[in-house]
């Protein structure tokens, strides 16, 4: 503010005469002082004209890039005829004044003038077809309306995507329509598709059919120990490490003749999307608990599956023929869970056995048939066929195969069939013993060869009439989901634009402040020059002493997953995303059914040092071969814990080592001695002597007196009497001295210093 004058404050009641008197008195004030400071810059510009063009002041270069290639006058003249528009009358001009003085744009009048402009509003009523997802500028096309008109009602909603190349979604644009009293138009998606036939509200009519029983519970309790039995066979026998790493569906007949599927899931926690696809594909859920180890995580895990699926439960307490087994204990720990037992008073039967020796089987048995015969189990059999993939994969000789579950209706050999994004003509059917067979009905479990793709675990199957009805109807859900990942990535596509705008914006008011100091500065408003703005390697503007370095990234390890069946790669998947990945992460570059190709060792060797997780499955000779030309490291695991073990190894082995100082020996100073060197050089030893450790010439050493740390660095001399020595041990008296450093005292400490290596955590 110009000295000697008062400015009038806000609010001050001034007539028209005395405001225009004190603007006048501001004005030849700040002339005065503003008439000054041109003098100088006429002075200067005189003397470029004179001087060379590499000569020239560049901050008044600077300033002319600023203001735009004007002069600071018309620069100035342009401020202000911004001011004069729209204004008029004696308080108005003297309002003027004041405001061109004090540098008060107007850009808000300007807006309230836009605001008042009428706007022609889409007619109400009018249908409007709308695309699934639109751009904010092409939804303001659609309903022609302004763009600036469009962001105000959207800020209005409380939507942030106010930009003009901000995605909407269908929805989103639908609500912003109906805002405006348009009625929006979605297109239905109409493409080809097929779905399950409506289940009857009278089953009376239609034929039982056998109970499926899904056997879950924590990882070596003895599911499939217990399978063996009810089954006679030795399916544990063939097992990597003894554990389930499938989804096993098995035929049963019991001695009354009853037929069983029964559905083994994995116990290890990396499967839990197995046993959940288990518990809902199933009529009866038998837990089997080890009397021996009581309720593990995957127990309760399997609990909460059940639950959740409201599927019934059978407990079964194994191992109870071993000594001091007490079946109690689980039956009253199963309580916190939801599970009451009949024993305690609930309506859940609880079986004691020993799968090992058949004891109380039986008994399991009789209780799965009799839950079966109250739940009156039926499903249709004259319909076309609706069935549930339990697992798929390449197998050699026969291409792609899938375990599939039929629900309802029979499948036979040639029919086809849809599950997900491809279908198969069914070329043959085989059942759990691999014998073949011509025909499924419900609660069957058949191996299905003839698929194009290999299908997804979970994935519903329904038949088709005829092969082009499944191609079109494999086509549109391709493209549906196509488009699902688009609405997925709308987000992220819009935030990163945002944080463009965002960017840009910020330039844009940093360059408008430097370009009105600079005008304020040579309208002599400010008596220094503002700090020049400085391109930043993000692209932006800013002060120099802003910035500030980029925050490291975490390094990563890709991986490309192959497997024998779908569900494992899935669960290989799934496990390696959880581990801890705060230091470093896998990222999966692709997953497979099948075999190690050489395709995969291409995909690995496009990024750095990736690694090839096989599991269960082989690389041939061939493809070895060029992973080790291309230097990509091809693990091969049967047991999923191993697989998790080893890679947890080659992640901490990746890590750059952290190294940390300690104190590799001590000595106490008891004499200090000033010596003349070579060249008349004055110098200061310290005689000590070592009382741990070892003292060495090549390491840094400090001082300390008192506790505190008097000196670190490097010693230039390490001598016994006169001899030079690479390090003095405990009990040995030396001569030392230090580069730079010669305030040495009786009594001081010096300590040797080294560097040890520590291996990091991923924690």
């Amino acid at each position: 503010m110009v000295s000697g004058v008062r400015k009038p404050q806000i609010g001050e009641q001034l007539s028209p005469l005395e405001m225009l008197r004190k603007a006048r008195e501001m004005n030849k004030a700040r002339a005065a002082g503003r008439s000054q400071n041109l003098k100088k810059a006429a002075d200067v510009a005189q003397q470029e004209i004179q001087q060379p063009a590499s000569q020239a002041d560049p901050r008044l270069k600077a300033d002319a890039q600023v203001l735009k290639g004007k002069s600071l006058e018309s620069w100035e003249q342009e401020q202000r005829g911004k001011l004069k528009k729209g204004r008029g009358g004696t308080s108005r001009r003297a309002g003027r004044d004041m405001a061109a003085n004090d540098q008060e744009y107007d850009e808000d009048e300007q807006d309230k003038r836009k605001r008042r402009t009428r706007v022609k509003l889409p007619k109400k009523g009018k249908e409007l077809t709308l695309p699934l997802t639109i751009t904010v500028d092409g939804l303001a096309k659609l309903l022609e309306v302004p763009n600036d008109h469009l962001l105000r009602k959207m800020s209005h909603m409380g939507l942030d995507k106010l930009a003009n190349d901000y995605l909407l979604s269908g929805e989103e644009a639908a609500d912003i329509v109906l805002e405006y009293g348009v009625t929006p138009v979605i297109p239905e998606d109409t493409g080809p598709e097929l779905y399950p036939q409506p289940v009857p509200e009278d089953m009376t009519a239609h034929p039982l059919r056998p109970p499926v029983v899904t056997i879950m519970g924590h990882v070596d309790h003895g599911k499939t120990t217990l399978l063996d039995t009810l089954r006679n066979s030795s399916i544990t026998a063939t097992e990597a490490g003894g554990i389930t790493q499938h989804i096993g569906a098995f035929s049963v007949q019991m001695k009354s003749g009853q037929n069983i599927t029964f559905l083994d899931t994995p116990g290890h926690a990396a499967f839990s999307a197995m046993r959940a696809r288990g518990a809902n594909a199933t009529d009866v859920v038998v837990l089997v608990v080890a009397a021996d180890d009581g309720v593990m995580p995957q127990t309760k895990e399997a609990i909460q599956h059940a639950l959740d699926a409201d599927v019934p439960i059978i407990v079964a307490i194994n191992k109870c023929d071993k000594p001091g087994i007490d079946p109690s204990r689980i039956q009253n720990d199963l309580l916190q869970y939801g599970i009451h037992t009949e024993d305690l008073g609930g309506d859940i039967q609880a079986v004691e056995i020993s799968a090992l020796k058949g004891d109380g089987v039986e008994e399991l048995s009789e209780s799965i048939v009799t839950l079966a015969e109250v739940l009156d189990l039926r499903a249709e059999v004259d319909i076309p066929a609706h069935a549930t993939i339990i697992e798929s994969q390449v197998e050699k000789g026969r291409g792609n195969v899938a375990s599939v579950l039929v629900k309802r209706g029979t499948l036979k050999i040639g029919d086809i069939i849809v599950a997900g994004s491809t279908w198969c003509k069914v070329r043959s059917m085989t059942d759990d013993r691999g014998k073949s067979v011509k025909s499924a009905g419900p609660a069957s479990a058949v191996r299905v060869m003839g698929w194009k793709e290999i299908p997804h675990a979970g994935d519903m199957v329904l038949q088709a009439e005829s092969e082009a009805q499944a191609k079109h109807v494999v086509a549109h859900r391709i493209d549906k989901r196509k488009k699902k990942e688009q609405l997925g990535s709308l987000e992220a596509m819009n935030e990163k634009r945002r944080e463009i705008h965002l960017r840009e914006s910020t330039v844009r008011a940093e360059q408008k402040a430097h370009a009105k100091a600079v005008w304020e500065f040579h309208q002599g408003l400010r008596s220094t020059h503002p700090e020049p703005l400085v391109k930043t390697d993000k692209h932006t503007y800013g002060a120099a002493e802003k910035s500030s370095p980029d925050t490291p990234e975490i390094p990563i390890i890709p991986v490309v997953i192959k497997g024998d069946v779908s569900g494992t790669v899935e669960a290989v998947e799934a496990a390696l995303k959880n581990l801890p990945s705060t230091k470093i992460k896998p990222v999966v570059l692709s997953t497979g059914v099948g075999q190690v190709t050489e395709s995969d060792v291409v995909m690995a060797s496009s990024s750095d040092k990736s690694v090839i997780i096989a599991f269960n499955v082989k690389a041939d000779k061939k493809t070895q071969t060029k992973a080790k030309r291309e230097h990509v490291e091809v693990m091969s695991y049967r047991i999923i814990y191993k697989l998790l073990e080893d890679f947890e190894k080659l992640m901490l082995g990746r890590l750059p080592p952290v190294f940390v100082e300690e104190v590799q020996g001590e000595a106490v100073v008891q004499q200090v001695f000033d010596i003349t060197l070579k060249g008349n050089k004055p110098a200061r030893i310290a005689g000590s002597r070592v009382t741990s450790g070892t003292i060495s010439r090549a390491a840094l050493a400090q001082v300390l007196r008192g506790g505190k740390v008097v000196f670190s660095g490097e010693i230039s001399s390490l001598k016994n009497v006169k001899a030079d020595i690479a390090e003095s041990t405990k009990g040995q008296e030396f001569g030392i001295a230090f580069a730079g450093f010669d305030d040495l005292r009786e009594g001081d400490i010096v300590q040797s210093m080294g560097k040890k290596e520590i291996q990091q955590k991923l924690d």
